[in-house]
């Protein structure tokens, strides 16, 4: 059997690509350089290492909307981050962008939420303003702490025992520049970042009809006259619309009418399901979990893991906002228990 070297997919993807792809022997490295792999290219060693991290199997154990959901068909993170990596690359083949690159940032660019999806990420920024004596009710504080930010931290400093997984910056920028209106440095990147909004359009109204809380006649009629009446329907619907767009514009669009209906649908959710209602129910009480723990481990930082202290440079709010951010669902609710109620209680 013939062995494909490193040089021959690299040569391969300058015969098949398109000129406005990223190009892995192209790339602008690694933060620390180090030998190339023999056998893949830098982008295909990412994927891989992303793929094996500590981080990414938590994600099978932290909430996507639902907080512990009764039934086996609801998505967690992991199933999430899976299908943004299907959508992306979906689009990146047939525009002859790098897949290998777009399935690496997908794979990894939800690795940095907290447990208990997007509350979680509200907590630990509310508890870090009032740590820091700011108001956490300032928008300033909102955004304290941002889980494509935390991302790009565990992949770059928190990995690996604190020495970081040293993926490519490309990689490294579209895991920050997925969310919170940041554009990022490649097509793949931005594909990412776009396949990211369709995927939790579409199948987070697949969980809320699963679990009771919509119905296809809910949802309103507009967006869905155009993107149409089912979630295959209307992620094959944004896919080929992206493709047909970004081809023709040279860079990664939607056309206006499809952006607008998807757009549409996103308040719809915000409005009905991720703001208030049944799925958000238990939400409160999360929410105080999670500022509760970080209370109690910024006045004992002893009892921080030594892997989140090993940059003595981190500020100690930084350091558990670290730990907590990592944590699983069932594991912030174990830890709570252990600290904050008596063992006979329980």
């Amino acid at each position: 059997m013939r062995v494909t070297r490193r040089e021959d997919l690299e040569r391969a993807e300058h015969e098949r690509l398109s000129p406005d792809a990223t190009f892995a022997d192209a790339s602008r490295g690694r933060r620390a350089p180090e030998p190339a792999d023999p056998l893949r290219t830098c982008f295909q060693c990412d994927r891989d290492r992303i793929l094996h991290s500590k981080s990414f199997r938590r994600l099978a154990h932290k909430t996507q909307v639902f907080l512990a959901p009764e039934g086996d068909h609801y998505r967690t993170r992991l199933i999430h981050t899976l299908e943004v990596a299907q959508v992306a690359r979906s689009i990146a083949r047939p525009l002859g962008l790098n897949e290998d690159l777009t399935e690496a940032i997908a794979l990894g660019h939800d690795l940095g939420h907290t447990p208990f999806g997007h509350v979680g990420e509200r907590a630990l920024s509310y508890a870090i303003a009032r740590h820091r004596g700011l108001d956490p009710d300032a928008p300033s504080s909102l955004r304290l702490f941002s889980h494509s930010e935390q991302g790009a931290r565990i992949v770059e400093l928190l990995e690996r025992d604190g020495c970081g997984l040293n993926l490519t910056r490309e990689v490294v920028d579209g895991i920050r520049s997925h969310s919170g209106g940041a554009r990022a440095l490649t097509p793949e990147g931005r594909i990412v970042a776009l396949s990211d909004r369709i995927a939790y359009v579409c199948h987070d109204i697949d969980d809320a009809e699963r679990a009771g809380l919509l119905r296809e006649s809910d949802l309103p009629q507009a967006p869905c006259d155009i993107l149409g009446r089912s979630s295959s329907e209307r992620i094959e619907r944004m896919v080929r619309d992206v493709v047909t767009m970004s081809s023709a514009a040279g860079d990664v669009k939607m056309s206006a009418p499809l952006w607008g209906a998807m757009m549409s649908l996103r308040s719809f959710l915000f409005r009905n399901l991720y703001s208030h209602g049944d799925a958000k129910s238990e939400e409160p009480k999360a929410y105080e979990l999670l500022v509760a723990l970080f209370e109690h481990f910024v006045t004992h930082l002893d009892e921080v893991p030594s892997e989140y202290r090993i940059h003595d440079g981190d500020a100690p709010d930084v350091q558990v906002a670290d730990f907590v951010a990592g944590m699983t669902d069932r594991y912030a609710v174990r830890v709570f228990e252990d600290l904050m109620i008596p063992r006979s209680w329980r």
